[in-house]
């Protein structure tokens, strides 16, 4: 690791990898160049690393550039007055006023942990945001307090309903973040389509095909290009097909878009405003921006805490000691992946696909940043 700054090019991945240290601070001043206070952009950069360090890299710094271009086409407000709208003791309603997603989802998962801290359970819908980053570190943000974390966002309509050709939910990711005592915690993070969009955006960077069942064409039938978005094609619901369960993806998708917008008062469906910037928002809105919904709800207004973080672990590692296929040696708990990346990248650095570190180097150019 020459200064600390930049280690080496990965020729067989066609990727560079890069401290943790260096691509937060470039993240930060990108956040403080669009104008966001000192501790919202802090936030931003903290949430958007996340991803990159859990190694879900399609929302990481992959995205960093489609927030600044959100923010050029005047549909992020870097200051915005995210407040409570409607509540009662147990619940509550946040109009993120246009922000950063990365700044109004921590903020509404605060105050649903604070509504479980005296009522037991905490729930909180939100209005007029954007993209969040990944569901997981919402709800991680309860595990601190022995309490069980949900966080869940409907995004934009790339994902047709089982029988259908038309474009209408997104990928609606949900996490829910379990505490145990001795064992690592339980997180289960999610998309509700097959594949989640990033996973399709990271196969075109690196030109190849997608998994059967990840996609169909515009008519309906399936496909393996990764390209096909473009094409008038869209996403599956998870399953894949009527056969493998898609129905079933397709409810969980529903409940995502129902929870977060049709709850909150943001759009839904079709309506949902599209991440990339050189789409218009539909001109006829059911609602104000993206939603979110989040929960928290306190393990000991249900069981002692202690109780309960005992018999997670009992529970994690008798599936953690599951009887095996051949040729797989232990059980995955949901969280472990992310865990052991998390681990090794915090470490050794995060590698980022040649096409992002172009993409954040033209960022840099364009702010009058260094990269």
């Amino acid at each position: 690791m020459k200064n600390n700054l930049y280690l080496p090019f990965d020729k067989a991945r066609m990727e560079e990898v890069y401290p943790v240290q260096s691509l937060k601070t470039f993240a930060l001043s990108v956040f403080n160049k669009m104008g966001c206070p000192a501790e919202e952009a802090e936030r931003a950069t903290e949430v958007l690393l996340s991803a990159d360090l859990r190694g879900i890299d399609s929302h990481g710094l992959a995205r960093l550039s489609g927030y600044v271009r959100l923010w050029e086409g005047n549909r992020i407000n870097s200051k915005p007055n995210i407040r409570i709208v409607h509540e009662s003791p147990s619940t509550a309603v946040v109009d993120g006023d246009g922000g950063l997603g990365l700044v109004v989802a921590p903020k509404a998962m605060q105050i649903a942990i604070d509504k479980a801290n005296t009522c037991g359970t905490g729930w909180v819908a939100v209005k007029h945001s954007n993209h969040f980053g990944i569901a997981g570190f919402h709800a991680m943000m309860a595990l601190q307090h022995d309490m069980i974390g949900i966080a869940m966002t409907n995004a934009s309509p790339l994902v047709a309903p089982t029988f259908s050709v038309e474009r209408l939910l997104g990928t609606n990711p949900i996490c829910v973040a379990i505490p145990a005592g001795q064992q690592p915690p339980f997180v289960a993070d999610f998309a509700t389509t097959t594949a989640a969009n990033g996973k399709l955006e990271i196969l075109q960077r690196k030109n190849k095909d997608a998994p059967e069942g990840w996609i169909q064409k515009k008519d309906g039938s399936g496909s393996i290009n990764a390209n096909e978005l473009k094409d008038g094609g869209a996403l599956l619901p998870l399953g894949s097909d009527r056969d493998h369960g898609s129905h079933k993806g397709f409810c969980l998708g529903a409940w995502v878009d129902i929870f977060s917008a049709v709850l909150s008062g943001a759009n839904y469906g079709p309506w949902v405003p599209p991440f990339v910037s050189f789409l218009a928002p539909p001109a006829d809105p059911v609602g104000e921006g993206i939603g979110h919904f989040f929960g928290a709800m306190r393990v000991d207004a249900f069981r002692p805490a202690a109780e309960f973080k005992s018999h997670m672990d009992n529970w994690i590692n008798r599936f953690r000691n599951a009887k095996t296929v051949e040729g797989i040696d232990h059980l995955i708990i949901p969280g472990d992946p992310e865990r052991e990346s998390e681990a090794d990248r915090l470490v050794n650095g995060i590698p980022l696909n040649h096409k992002v570190v172009e993409d954040l180097k033209e960022l840099a150019r364009k702010m009058d940043l260094k990269f």
